[in-house]
């Protein structure tokens, strides 16, 4: 980071049905060798983004600005927020955007509403077979995990979040933070289009792409795409 640069404190988010286990492995390395602390939030699956939102009050408590981000549903939480306390806020650090205002058509939320409804209908054990049997090894193990430590709300945390309503291409327009975004070349539930219109209508913001592949080899790799992205629209400012 530049030498005007030095947040001591980041908080980030875990994507829907995710936990704080695997955002804090995809930024507390990076964000360890620039000096800073990786404060890794689980979610509440009773109440996602009240929690998310508690967390981020309590660590902007201090005069300090701090770091704010996520993945996916977590990364617009912490940009949303990021928006409405600007003076306490560094820089974003948003991987994997899932969509962009109204969450209806979005990949994302359609799954979030497809698992929920299956979870009540069959049960946690069954959901979960099939979900590990039909997706990569790596997002298998996490979900499996994850998923159990959230049930029995997590229909309840899923449900949640595909209503949630994101930063719409006006909103993003008007956050004046600088932002650095993560996304996958490759993701169908988090679509690279997202992520290029949120670098292109926030006004201070950049890109930088991976594969799914390199996240499941290590989820540091969303870190530290995030950061150089970051780092590029502090050079430019």
């Amino acid at each position: 980071m530049p030498s005007t640069y030095r947040p001591r404190t980041a908080v980030v988010l875990p994507g829907t049905g995710s936990d704080a286990d695997f955002v804090a492995r995809a930024f507390t390395e990076p964000l360890a060798l620039r000096g800073v602390r990786t404060l890794a939030v689980d979610p509440d699956p009773r109440r996602v983004v009240g929690s998310y939102v508690d967390a981020l009050d309590a660590a902007a408590s201090t005069d300090e600005p701090i770091l704010v981000g996520g993945v996916s549903i977590g990364a617009a939480v912490a940009l949303q927020w990021a928006a409405a306390h600007h003076d306490q806020v560094a820089g974003v650090l948003a991987a994997l955007p899932a969509w962009t205002g109204c969450a209806d058509d979005a990949p994302a939320a359609a799954s979030a509403r497809f698992t929920a409804a299956r979870l009540r209908a069959d049960g946690l054990e069954r959901v979960t077979a099939d979900m590990v049997a039909s997706s990569p090894p790596w997002l298998g193990r996490e979900l499996a995990k994850s998923w159990r430590s959230q049930w029995p709300h997590l229909p309840a945390a899923l449900d949640e979040a595909s209503r949630y309503h994101g930063p719409g291409e006006n909103d993003l327009r008007r956050i004046d933070v600088p932002v650095g975004i993560a996304a996958a070349t490759d993701d169908a539930v988090h679509p690279i289009e997202v992520a290029r219109t949120w670098a292109t209508r926030l006004p201070h913001a950049a890109l930088v792409t991976v594969s799914l592949d390199e996240v499941g080899a290590d989820p540091a790799v969303l870190g530290y795409a995030s950061l150089r992205a970051l780092d590029s629209v502090l050079r430019l400012s």
